[in-house]
């Protein structure tokens, strides 16, 4: 297994694929923080910040974690390094563990831009504010711009942008299975986009109804899982990273639960 994710992992550092996606969350980080430094000051229409949201990391994580798993699962089967993997002695649930940590590598990286960027927006004291549309790395910019970060503030700060992180993986572990049973990249990158759409939908449903509300927050994607800052008490982040590992796991085990028994020609 750990040559599996090792030789997974080379093939991302040598990957051209992912430097181009990390170039676009560059440019959208970027363009995500200038809006949200120009709404304020009435620079730019309040209304814009419909476009500012397509900048953000929760709506390209969205649209490019699908490529990602379709790009470094369903390519593998397309060029049959899979097949090679399986017939040279390892086992299907060595492959899928190196998949997703091949995912959750790939992820974390083309996340890094808005980690980066978010902290030295904070770190200059300006006003940031993208409104009710702010989710992520975007919620957290907009609730604590203007924040004077002592060096304990900055240590949770670090914290929180972790926790942010593995909900993000967590969130985009279903497209695992997904890659896996459809194998065909078109198909993974809009079921998971249809489907980040209607998570989102299914959180009004949770203001609404207690019950349903306990049982979404049973996922990443419910709760205030994304939602995270200063403010969030270190029970709530170990809740958010906990609910996190186990829907991963989960994931992963009904992917080997379908892969097993599936045909590898």
């Amino acid at each position: 297994m750990l040559n599996l994710i090792q030789a997974d992992l080379f093939k991302l550092r040598e990957s051209k694929a992912i430097l181009i996606l990390l170039g676009i969350t560059t440019i959208c980080a970027a363009a995500m923080v200038m809006m949200a430094y120009l709404i304020p000051q009435g620079k730019i229409e309040a209304s814009m910040t419909g476009i500012g949201f397509m900048f953000s990391d929760i709506n390209m994580i969205s649209i490019l974690g699908g490529v990602i798993a379709a790009i470094f699962i369903c390519g593998d089967f397309d060029n049959k390094t899979v097949h090679n993997a399986i017939t040279s002695g390892g086992s299907r649930g060595a492959v899928i563990v190196s998949k997703a940590a091949l995912l959750g590598a790939a992820l974390a990286f083309i996340l890094l831009p808005y980690v980066i960027v978010t902290g030295i927006a904070l770190s200059s004291g300006f006003e940031f504010s993208m409104g009710s549309v702010a989710v992520g790395f975007l919620h957290l910019l907009t609730s604590e711009a203007s924040t004077a970060f002592s060096a304990a503030e900055t240590g949770k700060m670090l914290a929180v942008m972790l926790t942010l992180l593995i909900v993000y993986v967590a969130q985009l572990s279903i497209c695992i299975p997904l890659a896996f049973v459809l194998r065909k990249p078109i198909f993974v990158v809009a079921i998971y986009y249809g489907f980040s759409i209607l998570t989102a939908q299914l959180m009004k449903i949770s203001d609404s109804s207690p019950v349903f509300d306990r049982i979404f927050s049973s996922t990443p994607y419910g709760g205030n899982y994304a939602f995270v800052t200063l403010d969030t008490g270190p029970g709530d982040m170990i809740q958010a990273i906990t609910v996190s590992l186990i829907f991963m796991i989960v994931m992963l085990a009904v992917t080997y639960g379908i892969f097993r028994r599936s045909e590898i020609k």
